[in-house]
């Protein structure tokens, strides 16, 4: 096709974590869904905005997503201009880059963090800068001052479940020139967030996903929290309809029960301390992780031979080729049984 743009001809695609055709019949640890459902609050909103007749499904949905930006707002402490609702929180990092990085520009990010960065900057033609970490989890050679377009800083990290505290967090946001995004897609089952660096600096831009945490990978939700005229960029180049009925109705109903959320955040908060204690009984070595998975080196360094033997028993974790990373396994926290049966099958590696 000799009218394809050249970037999108060379570029790769992202790819993302295997979906097996029957998940029912696997333990499914590889792509950090949520293994408890979403609030049953949730569930009745649905059926509730559908109706007995589902007449309201053929009338467009409210183009601002008011009520669910009023409920984050609300929750968060911000006034509803503060906030976009996103299909995914994917949709935000594509406009950010969108929004502020023109074609030839540069948008960086930490190795390894979440690789699709990449693939939007790639989309769009912008160049891209990746910064390592050290051993203790510092950024390494980050420049006094970066003038990039954005950093994206996922926080905590993905894939290896550590978070940078907030001090750094308010560093870097002092030392980019341009937007700094926090992408706390994990930030949950953290300890700390970075909301106020939101009020306290205009180019800090929090993003969030309702995938995770409120069990609802399958809506498609996310948000972002920033000042008001970086969300009045963000609501010129959004589809103007972008969150169905559906959607609006699940993330109002999901933000507004926080009492299931908690519960939820606690006991995945709890099987993850279990877990990670019995991978290092059997003399794996785990990052502390603040998000709802770990990052984990077996002995002797057979990760992929691992991961083929968990994948013959039908449970699935995350292997990555990237040589970063090839050392360990990311394994998603399901339920207690899900671990329980996981361990017993790591115990029988030999």
């Amino acid at each position: 096709m000799t009218s394809l743009r050249k970037n999108i001809a060379e570029m790769t695609a992202y790819v993302p974590g295997y979906q097996p055709e029957e998940p029912e019949s696997w333990i499914k640890l590889n792509t950090n869904e949520n293994p408890y459902p979403p609030s049953p609050a949730v569930v009745e909103a649905i059926r509730e905005e559908i109706g007995r007749s589902g007449d309201s499904l053929r009338k467009y949905p409210d183009s601002a997503s008011r009520s669910a930006r009023e409920e984050a707002g609300l929750l968060y402490g911000f006034d509803p201009q503060w906030i976009i609702m996103a299909n995914g929180s994917d949709e935000v990092l594509n406009n950010l880059i969108r929004a502020f990085a023109a074609e030839g520009e540069e948008i960086a990010y930490v190795h390894p963090s979440y690789s699709y960065y990449r693939t939007l900057a790639e989309i769009q033609g912008a160049r891209v800068r990746t910064f390592g970490l050290t051993d203790k989890h510092e950024l390494k050679d980050f420049p006094e001052r970066y003038e990039g377009k954005l950093f994206f800083l996922t926080n905590p990290n993905a894939p290896l479940g550590f978070v940078f505290s907030q001090a750094v967090v308010e560093g870097l946001a002092e030392r980019v020139q341009g937007m700094l995004v926090v992408d706390e897609a994990y930030v949950d089952f953290a300890d700390e967030h970075s909301l106020e660096l939101v009020r306290r600096h205009d180019n800090v831009v929090v993003t969030r996903t309702l995938s995770k945490s409120y069990s609802l990978a399958g809506m498609r939700l996310g948000l972002a929290i920033a000042h008001p005229g970086v969300i009045v960029a963000l609501d010129k180049i959004r589809d103007h309809y972008n969150l169905d009925r559906l959607a609006q109705a699940a993330a109002t109903a999901a933000l507004g029960d926080q009492e299931y959320f908690r519960e939820c955040v606690r006991k995945i908060r709890k099987t993850r301390e279990w877990f990670s204690l019995e991978l290092q009984f059997l003399g794996w070595e785990v990052i502390p992780s603040q998000g709802n998975y770990v990052f984990a080196v077996p002995p002797g360094g057979k990760a992929e031979w691992i991961y083929e033997f968990l994948y013959e028993r039908k449970i699935l974790v995350r292997y990555f080729s990237d040589p970063v990373l090839a050392h360990g396994l990311r394994i998603t926290i399901g339920t207690m049984e899900e671990m329980e049966k996981t361990i017993a099958a790591l115990k029988a590696v030999r």
